[in-house]
């Protein structure tokens, strides 16, 4: 009768199967053995199962760890702490759980799995944080006997540049102050003179100029297979100067709009009035010139005539304004 007594007593088991069946049944079930046994390792192993498939992830991983507490060898148990953990992102403890319980049982190739979706993962993230190199630019423009790339590095030093120069290529390597390596290679559009060609490290840039053997334009910078037909070097009227840019700038057009910008500009007081000089000077005849001339240097200043007829014939005189008294030195 005791012995009956005590079987009855016993807190009820639960297998894998009778969770799958309705782990939010089996839950309350294995919640209301534990508040009778509190110490029952098995329980909180099969009501983590139950938090997995109810997708509780962290309640799994609170049970599963007091699982463990009581009973440190327990794979199984390892192995829904991982699942929880894998499950909330937390995914160093998980691949730390399962490479523990594959310890403990080496058979199960579910822990197999596990370690290496992980560590996919893992690897994955590892990549993404990795710090992408600086887009480093560089530019290039041509005279009449050289070609220049300039790459836009700060800081560098000339110990960390290299540049090699062949008959159509230019090799340019340079180490970045944060320690990563830039490499800038071309396939040049025409020929270069190697033993004549140099570079300089300052500290804004890198400045390459690369000789050319005769007087020609390059139409680009890079380019393969035949050489195109030469064009010889001529001053580019426009002032389009080739850029790995995607603009140009037309230099005669920025000129005349800065001009334009000066002409429009309002002056005030004595400014105005030079400036209105300078115009009329500036638009005047030759005898309009000489005139201006004239009269402003035998007046000393204070006489300023655009008549040639008046001024041609006489010298002009002193004549300052009425509140100035002029003194001769």
């Amino acid at each position: 009768m005791e012995e009956a007594a005590g079987a009855a007593a016993a807190p009820p088991r639960f297998s894998d199967a009778d969770v799958d069946r309705d782990p939010g049944a089996a839950a309350q079930e294995l919640t209301t053995a534990l508040e009778k046994n509190p110490d029952d390792a098995e329980c909180y192993c099969q009501r983590a199962y139950a938090h997995i498939l109810l997708q509780k992830y962290a309640d799994a991983v609170a049970d599963a760890k007091k699982s463990l507490e009581l009973n440190p060898n327990n794979a199984v148990a390892l192995l829904r702490k991982g699942l929880g953990e894998y499950h909330i992102k937390n995914y160093a403890s998980a691949l730390e759980s399962f490479r523990e319980g594959q310890r403990l049982d080496n058979v199960d190739d579910t822990f197999t799995i596990w370690i290496k979706r992980c560590e996919e993962i893992l690897n994955a993230s590892q990549t993404d944080l990795q710090p992408l190199p600086p887009k480093i630019k560089y530019d290039w423009y041509q005279t009449e006997s050289q070609v220049i790339v300039t790459i836009m590095i700060k800081n560098a030093q000339k110990d960390d540049v290299s540049v090699q120069f062949l008959e159509r290529k230019m090799n340019a390597s340079v180490r970045l102050p944060s320690g990563e390596d830039f490499n800038l290679k071309l396939d040049l559009l025409h020929s270069i003179v190697p033993e004549q060609s140099t570079f300089k490290v300052l500290s804004t840039k890198v400045e390459i100029k690369m000789k050319k053997p005769e007087a020609v334009r390059w139409e680009k910078l890079e380019g393969q297979g035949d050489s195109p037909k030469l064009k010889q070097f001529t001053p580019d009227t426009q002032h389009l100067y080739p850029s790995s840019s995607h603009y140009t700038r037309n230099w005669d057009k920025l000129v005349v709009e800065i001009k334009e910008e000066e002409k429009n500009e309002k002056l005030e007081g004595d400014a105005a009035l030079n400036k209105l000089f300078q115009q009329i000077y500036s638009d005047g005849t030759d005898e309009v010139k000489r005139a201006m001339n004239k009269s402003f240097m035998e007046s000393g200043g204070t006489v300023l005539s655009t008549n040639w007829s008046d001024v041609g014939k006489r010298k002009v005189e002193v004549n300052p304004p009425d509140d100035v008294e002029w003194k001769k030195f």
